[in-house]
């Protein structure tokens, strides 16, 4: 089945990311931009702070397409570098805040990236400390010239973290902005004005089959997308959107940060996901817009039953619904909290291509993914002869549209196995189309795990476990969850070498917590004797979920 919506083209077809704060300056100058604990800055300031930003940079030595790597939790600074970067004709590289010292690496060096933005610490987490065990192998790569650390200031100076020393600069926040001062506003203004939107603007790293993270490249052309969005779900500067999704995530990043800055509406950011911090946040600032992964919604439910608040204030939320295990939350939430609406997107083709209206009826916005929004392509192939399928007929999902990534940074091979001559995207996910012409997101074709919004590769994984002593073969798959919708779990055959002791599963999977995501890291270690193998030599995952279910319950 295809779909095809028409591409009329808008004034903001040529507006780059960096634009965005100085717009908003001008039109909503003295309203508050961002609240977070107890700051609050206007769009006024905002945009100030991103200039700021942006000429230390410039002072640093970040040319025109260079790349900047940010590995921070939410704060302001982090919405200051989503469009300081950009600003001056770099490019942002967003860094997945539960990665470890060796993802952390990893996606530094791959990125090429010649400066990194990072936190000295959030919480429990010390990223200085993450920092400095792969920083030799992050400067051995040769890219990396400066490192910057954001330090809380609450913190007394023998409680930072310190992130080693090497060849590359470090500085501190005010460092940063203090170098700037060298640079003058016709400096900024002629390097604003010199970025094509054509560009590179974002390497969003996501999970793949092959093991590694992979760097999905775009342009600055998906603020049309953001923008015509924003008018479908009717925000506007009056709103109140609450956002406690990662900004390293592209939900987060389209659907909360730009949006509110498309519309002049107030952005109230948390660090971390607390139920009850943010249905207080609800209750205390009138909010009106909220957003979240079935995972986080069912918490919001929960929370809210244990110590109700009121909530009338909030007119609309959104839930990425379609999948059966998705559908009782999404139900719920239209009682509970106010209307959702639902959508579907993907790193390689942003967030949200296809969207619901909130005059869709609540089994459309809850048991459906979206309506193509304008300019999207779909098509439903058999995955065997490639042939388009008609409505209601499961099969691999397509999509053509001018957000889809131009490809996986310094990989051609992947990007040839994923995008076509024509434009067409493999996103490797298994979908219909309803003849209301919804998309139903069913499943991932692909050998992939989401555990609560946060996409997870068994490749990667069941190579850290093959590096593991005692070890012969192994394999990560799916176990249905709760909260998450499903984690991993590790079969693994162990060694016959009887001269080795056999290792247990905290044997497997300590060694595992401080170099990957915590959400990376198996539940349970089941040992066999054998993986259950095709006739070609692969492994049949499918087998081992199923096998996984009465394998735990039996435990």
């Amino acid at each position: 089945m295809s779909v095809r919506s028409s591409s009329d083209p808008t004034g903001f077809d040529n507006l780059r990311l960096g634009d965005l704060p100085g717009r908003a300056a001008r039109r909503w100058g003295e309203r508050p931009a961002v609240h977070f604990g107890q700051h609050t800055e206007n769009y006024a300031e905002f945009a100030a702070n991103v200039d700021r930003l942006a000429k230390g940079l410039m002072a640093i030595g970040v040319a025109s397409g260079d790349h900047v790597a940010v590995w921070m939790t939410n704060r302001p600074a982090w919405l200051h570098l989503l469009y300081a970067v950009p600003r001056i004709g770099a490019c942002l590289v967003p860094l997945n805040t539960r990665y470890r010292s060796d993802d952390m690496a990893y996606t530094v060096i791959n990125s090429e990236s010649r400066v990194l933005v990072t936190v000295d610490r959030s919480g429990p987490i010390d990223y200085g400390e993450l920092l400095a065990a792969a920083r030799p192998r992050i400067e051995g790569s040769g890219r990396l010239q400066t490192i910057v650390t954001l330090t809380d200031p609450s913190r007394a100076a023998g409680e930072r973290s310190t992130i080693g020393s090497g060849r590359a600069d470090e500085l501190d926040w005010e460092g940063l902005l203090d170098a700037g001062r060298s640079v003058t506003d016709a400096d900024l203004a002629r390097r604003a004005a010199a970025v094509d939107p054509d560009q590179l603007m974002m390497l969003a790293y996501t999970s793949g089959t092959t093991g590694n993270p992979k760097g999905v490249m775009h342009s600055h052309r998906p603020v049309r997308n953001m923008r015509e969005r924003a008018m479908l779900l009717g925000h506007q500067m009056t709103d109140v959107q609450l956002n406690f999704l990662p900004l390293f995530h592209i939900y987060s990043l389209s659907e909360v940060a730009v949006m509110a800055m498309l519309t002049g509406a107030a952005q109230v950011l948390f660090e971390t996901f607390d139920p009850h911090e943010v249905l207080d946040a609800v209750a205390n600032r009138a909010g009106t817009v909220l957003h979240g992964f079935d995972s986080h919604w069912g918490d919001l439910l929960a929370a809210q039953a244990e110590r109700p608040r009121e909530m009338s204030s909030l007119r609309i939320g959104s839930l990425p619904a379609g999948m059966a295990s998705t559908v009782p939350i999404a139900r719920q939430v239209q009682q509970v909290f106010c209307p959702t609406i639902s959508g579907f997107g993907m790193s390689e083709c942003w967030a949200f291509i296809c969207c619901s209206h909130p005059s869709h009826s609540e089994e459309q916005r809850s048991e459906a993914s979206g309506y193509p929004m304008d300019g999207v392509e779909i098509e439903i192939r058999n995955p065997e002869t490639g042939a388009v399928l008609g409505h209601d007929q499961p099969g691999q999902l397509y999509i053509r549209n001018y957000t889809v990534t131009s490809g996986y940074w310094a990989n051609p091979e992947a990007t040839a196995a994923a995008l076509d001559d024509d434009g067409w995207f493999d996103t490797g996910d298994m979908a219909s189309i309803r003849p209301d012409g919804h998309l139903v997101f069913i499943g991932r074709y692909k050998d992939m795990l989401k555990v609560g919004g946060e996409n997870m590769s068994p490749a990667e994984v069941e190579g850290y476990l093959l590096e593991m002593a005692g070890v012969a073969e192994a394999a990560v798959v799916a176990y249905p969850d709760a909260r998450l919708a499903e984690v991993p779990v590790a079969y693994v055959v162990r060694t016959k070498d009887g001269g080795e002791t056999l290792p247990t599963e905290d044997d497997l999977i300590e060694p595992l917590r401080g170099r990957i995501a915590s959400y990376k890291i198996p539940r349970a270690v089941l040992f066999v004797d054998e993986l259950p193998m095709t006739p070609s030599g692969k492994v049949r995952k499918v087998e081992l979920r199923a096998r996984a279910i009465d394998d735990l319950a039996a435990t």
